[in-house]
């Protein structure tokens, strides 16, 4: 070989190793405007999701229309999908962000689950399924999680995951109204065209402006860093649940009130809309309603009841108005009973801030991450199971409608049907009185739980995991055990 090919060979070796740099340094791409911060984060979360909920409304009358005989199995079936994809994939998505940094994951996880949008004018067959699909990047709280942890001190983290959960709760207090308005207005086109630009704008900010967070001293030193089974195993915290019998309880209590509390959100503003007969307006004002009243129950009176009454009769109080909102779903046959039920839903949502407060503070230090990733794995596998069983439930009972939604009247409200009522009489909605069952069992094993017990997770490999690929959503400081309680797949 030539001296000049041999120079040649050198430039090119060096401009791979150089591009190797920057694509391990960066994450693949630039970087964004200043330095990697919280505000970074809460504005993809708000985009994102006031892009999904502008679409709140016309999702539930496509849904209608395109599975008109089995709306509510179908819906649950879809749901029920997604979430399980996404209890799959989380700890993948997680551990490969550990690698090639979150900038590249918030850039995969926003377009993924903003995909379907504006399919739905084009082809609601493969809206619905692409919505399926799109749970396996449908963790963007997972990745904006690891975000955050990188770019706080443990003592602001609680701060940051609050806002970040603030600015969650913001976006579908504002949008689902906004779309109802611009539906009715202008027609639901136009709401599906000014969602997909939402969701653009989402990416072209993670594109331009997001910096890379993940520091370049964590990274692994070349491409071939391995990932084990341990990391990306979605049931590798499920598997440590019976080692110890309080850990057993809070478990089984976190599963059998998440599992109703999951399936309710994925069909509860469908059943408004179909079932109760409110108008697309009615229902986006129930949900700013409920998501602000939602905001002061998980703050204020949650601080207020953790300082009077300890935390797990906290725990125990929470699970008791959960029991009384479903009940009141379940027998409610009057608009006004579906309001009322949800002030007491509101009061309900304290119970997991009050489980995870519970573990944070009784757990040991070095054992946070090990209950925290017990209780998330619980919820994400309820955020499968749930939809999927409303929505088998309301199929067994025939809770259906086989005609599209009547006229609105001429003073607003839409004209209620009555088919429903003609076929279930005494208990309107069957899976909220199941929910309020399932519930009732969970406040049972909850009274079995002690107040101050210290959890003992006897897994020295899960702790030594933890160590060594410490990651955001898995190890937590006592005081930050806070997430959201609605999670991507609810939406």
């Amino acid at each position: 070989m030539t001296q000049a090919g041999k120079k040649k060979k050198r430039a090119v070796n060096r401009s791979i190793m150089l591009a190797k740099k920057i694509i391990i340094k960066d994450g693949g791409t630039p970087q964004g405007i200043g330095s990697p911060s919280v505000y970074h984060a809460v504005i993809v979360i708000f985009l994102e999701f006031f892009a999904w909920g502008l679409l709140t409304a016309p999702t539930l009358v496509v849904l209608h229309e395109t599975f008109p005989k089995h709306t509510f199995l179908m819906n649950g079936l879809i749901q029920g999908v997604k979430g399980l994809l996404s209890f799959l994939s989380a700890p993948l998505i997680g551990a490969l962000s550990d690698v090639w940094g979150r900038k590249s994951f918030l850039l995969l996880t926003v377009f993924f689950t903003c995909a379907p949008i504006p399919l739905m004018k084009i082809s609601p067959w493969w809206y619905f399924a692409v919505i399926s699909v799109s749970g396996v990047f449908a963790v963007t709280f997972s990745v904006v999680f690891a975000y955050v942890a990188d770019i706080t001190q443990e003592h602001e983290r609680s701060m940051a995951y609050g806002l970040v959960s603030a600015t969650f709760a913001a976006s579908l207090v504002t949008s689902p109204a906004i779309g109802a308005y611009l539906g009715r207005a202008y027609g639901d086109s136009l709401v599906v065209v000014l969602a997909t630009a939402i969701a653009l704008l989402d990416i072209c900010f993670i594109l331009v402006a997001v910096p890379e967070s993940l520091p370049e001293k964590m990274r692994p030193a070349s491409w071939g860093a391995p990932i084990s089974w341990e990391q990306a195993d979605p049931f590798a915290s499920l598997k440590k649940v019976g080692q110890d019998s309080i850990v057993l309880l809070i478990c089984i209590t976190v599963f059998l009130s998440y599992l109703p509390e999951a399936g309710q959100y994925s069909s509860f503003f469908l059943y408004l809309r179909q079932i109760m007969g409110f108008s697309s307006e009615s229902v986006a004002a129930f949900i700013a309603v409920l998501g602000i009243l939602s905001i002061i129950a998980q703050t204020i009176v949650l601080s207020l009841l953790m300082r009077s009454i300890g935390n797990k009769n906290t725990i125990l109080l929470g699970l008791g108005f959960q029991i009384l909102q479903l009940a009141w779903y379940g027998f409610g046959s009057e608009p006004w009973m579906m309001w009322a039920a949800g002030a007491v839903a509101a009061m309900s949502s304290i119970t997991f801030p009050a489980v995870s407060a519970l573990v944070s503070r009784t757990a040991d230090a070095d054992q946070q991450g090990v209950v925290q990733g017990m209780i998330t794995g619980i919820r994400g596998l309820c955020n499968g199971l749930g939809p999927a069983l409303y929505g088998f439930i309301f199929y067994i009972f025939h809770v259906e409608l086989n005609e599209l939604p009547m006229p609105e009247s001429s003073s607003g409200g839409t004209v209620v049907t009555q088919y429903h009522l003609q076929q279930n009489s005494i208990i309107p909605g069957p899976p909220f009185l199941f929910g309020a069952c399932s519930v009732l069992l969970a406040l049972l094993v909850a009274l079995f739980i002690p107040e101050h017990t210290n959890l003992n997770v006897r897994s020295s490999n899960w702790k030594k995991h933890c160590g060594s690929h410490g990651h955001p959503h898995s190890p937590q400081a006592p005081g930050e055990a806070k997430e959201p309680l609605l999670q991507d797949t609810n939406v």
